[in-house]
């Protein structure tokens, strides 16, 4: 079934449209939760709230890309889910990640500068001016949370090769933070 019929299907509150979106997008959202859950349980439970979150969502939504619609909110609500989970921990997965990419990000609160939407813009044309394969490795690091040692699979390269890379990516977005006039620490 195509996404614009399964739009139609939450549009008409018709049920079948929940099994449908399982059907279509249920890999995709449940690898990008597994990127940032480990527990099957708790990935399970972030898809059931990803369906529930579209049904609520949709009308008065319509989105223009499913795909994208569901994995926005698949991969708020892990991240919420691992922060919650994490609140007594650090050390491990998305804290690694959000460390990594603060070095490259201004201010203390990397949340709050992320909702800015001048930071946004820069971040936008930068991944913009990028080749499209590293445009692709950055926002499956940084936004699918995928590991180095899955993108040097994806990439064909060694995870020592892929983690100087994404090493390189970041010091690029930083200094093109740095030349926007954005205060990095």
């Amino acid at each position: 079934m195509e996404d614009s019929e399964i739009i139609v299907l939450y549009q008409h509150r018709d049920e079948e449209a929940i099994r449908q979106t399982e059907l279509q997008h249920g890999t995709f959202c449940r690898r990008l939760a597994g990127n940032f859950l480990r527990d099957v349980r708790d990935v399970e439970e972030c898809l059931s709230d990803t369906w529930l979150a579209a049904w609520n969502q949709i009308p008065p939504e319509k989105p223009l890309c499913l795909r994208a619609f569901l994995g926005r909110i698949t991969r708020n609500l892990a991240v919420s889910r691992y922060r919650r989970n994490q609140a007594a921990k650090r050390g491990s997965g998305l804290e690694i990640l959000l460390d990594e990419l603060e070095e490259a990000l201004p201010g203390a609160d990397l949340q709050q500068q992320l909702e800015q939407q001048e930071l946004s813009r820069v971040i936008s044309q930068w991944l913009d001016g990028l080749p499209r394969e590293d445009r692709i490795l950055f926002v499956r690091r940084y936004w699918m949370g995928e590991s180095v040692k899955d993108l040097a699979a994806f990439a064909g390269e060694t995870p020592n090769r892929m983690a100087r890379k994404m090493q390189r990516l970041r010091q690029s977005l930083r200094r093109r933070l740095e030349q926007e006039g954005e205060s990095v620490p």
